[in-house]
């Protein structure tokens, strides 16, 4: 029998060009096999790798896929058929165009737009025999509202590999937890308040979220990530039916399902569709167990407002806001 004592460890680092905090109780550090998975884990789903396969892949090269990247592919597929189109990796040209993908460009215009359509959409991809089969070769695929979320699923499943029953993995603001924290208690994850904020750097919680149980949390917002160009507001998430970047009053939607991939899937299709269209599909969805959301609303004295599950409440935080 081993007297070694368990002890919490926490791992900082970068990975798809965000930050991840990773803390876990365990007998000894894995920093060496968390490196090695996240690693291996870019060289699958990083758009900004160049070696990576989903690179190749919109390259149009030969390369044959991992099974990090077919199950990444089949549930994207799975979701945009849900969505009726409102979540589509193919989306990548129009994410692009407006400047927040891995490339960028600055000549936008509705002629601009219709001819980009006509190679996005998610029916015109499939996978044969190992390899992604493309109805046109200007096809390409951006993973970022789905491969952090997975990518906190597969760190989890590595340090369960490792026997380990408590841990938290936040990779991006996507989070995948189990069990108690340093304290023996749930883990406590924050909501921040949608407030415009470029920087990252501002991270006023709206409500605090008590995870217990296995599970992953994603949020979607259209505060952090967005530019101002001749007075108006452009946000990250574009409606791939329209082209262009969506403009609802929702302002930030939270997912927590039983796999983080979901969650962040999800958090993705909430803000293309809107509150009250995402809470019919949300609703619908087994894996799905709770949502937030954040909406506009210039009657609320913050000039916003809050919808979430009918569960919700039973692991909501009592936790005051100060401004409200």
């Amino acid at each position: 029998m081993s007297c070694t004592k368990k002890q919490y460890y926490h791992e900082r680092g970068t990975v798809f060009h965000t930050i991840y905090n990773i803390k876990y109780e365990a007998p000894n550090i894995l920093t060496e096999k968390i490196d090695a998975e996240l690693q291996s884990f870019s060289l699958s789903l990083n758009p900004f790798n160049p070696n990576s396969i989903v690179a190749k892949v919109n390259r149009n090269e030969d390369v044959e896929l991992d099974e990090w990247f077919t199950t990444v592919f089949n549930k994207a597929m799975e979701v945009s058929a849900i969505s009726d189109g409102a979540f589509d990796v193919t989306v990548a040209p129009l994410i692009n165009l407006w400047g927040f993908g891995f490339e960028n460009s600055d000549s936008v215009s509705q002629y601009v737009i219709d001819s980009i359509k006509q190679f996005v959409g998610y029916r015109k991809v499939h996978i044969e025999n190992n390899r992604v089969v493309k109805d046109d070769p200007r096809i390409k695929f951006n993973f970022s509202a789905i491969a952090k979320g997975y990518a906190c699923d597969v760190v989890a499943s590595l340090l369960e590999r490792e026997g380990i029953k408590n841990y938290m993995v936040d990779i991006g603001g996507e989070i995948a937890a189990k069990g108690v924290n340093q304290n023996d208690n749930c883990w406590q994850l924050g909501i921040n308040k949608p407030e415009d904020d470029k920087t990252g750097m501002v991270n006023e919680i709206e409500r605090l979220v008590r995870l217990c149980n296995k599970g992953g949390l994603a949020t979607s917002g259209n505060y952090r990530n967005y530019y101002i160009k001749d007075g108006k507001k452009y946000a990250h998430t574009i409606d791939p039916h329209s082209g262009y970047p969506v403009e609802k009053s929702i302002l930030s939607a939270t997912i927590i399902a039983n796999d983080c991939m979901t969650a962040d899937a999800y958090a993705t299709v909430c803000m293309v569709k809107g509150v009250e269209e995402a809470i019919k599909i949300v609703e619908n969805i087994p894996e799905i167990q709770h949502y937030y959301f954040i909406y506009s609303d210039e009657s609320s004295p913050t000039g916003y407002n809050v919808k979430h599950s009918k569960g919700m409440e039973t692991i909501l935080v009592k936790y005051q806001n100060k401004n409200k």
